[in-house]
């Protein structure tokens, strides 16, 4: 009963970052200006990141109920607090503020961490750490996208 209790309250944290991500980012991804700049010939199309972003949270939220389960809250608190900023961030920076090479910069910072949490949690929870998959894929993805942008803008 813990586990859902715990998934229960990561579901409602990581919906609210995604919440506040669309907030953060406004009008963002129908502006001029990135309509105007040139994207990777790769990029999905705009109805796929809520999409994604939606799948990737609930799996994430499961995974981080069992992750949260085992006790290892101090490092798995902090990993998580950074998760959430530079995820809720990168919104902001990028679309708000139009830094794009910052934005990279928030995106890699944020990628890092998602593949500490693979790679150290790993042992601890088996294959259930295979629920954070997607969230790391979808961000090589966007670090490619934004990456193709800062080259070529």
């Amino acid at each position: 009963m813990k586990i859902l209790k715990y998934f229960l309250v990561f579901l409602i944290i990581n919906f609210s970052a995604l919440a506040l991500g669309v907030w953060l980012m406004q009008n963002g991804p129908q502006s001029s200006w990135y309509l105007h700049l040139n994207k990777a010939p790769w990029t999905p199309p705009g109805w796929l990141f809520g999409a994604a972003w939606s799948s990737i949270m609930l799996c994430f939220s499961i995974y981080m109920a069992f992750l949260w389960h085992k006790n290892l809250t101090e490092k798995v608190k902090a990993l998580f607090v950074l998760q959430f900023i530079l995820n809720v961030g990168w919104n902001l920076v990028f679309f708000n503020l139009r830094l794009i090479g910052l934005g990279l910069l928030v995106i890699l910072l944020l990628t890092a961490i998602i593949c500490v949490f693979q790679y150290d949690y790993r042992k601890v929870l088996g294959l259930k750490s295979l629920l954070i998959t997607p969230y790391m894929l979808w961000l090589f993805i966007a670090n490619s996208l934004n990456l193709y942008i800062w080259l070529y803008n």
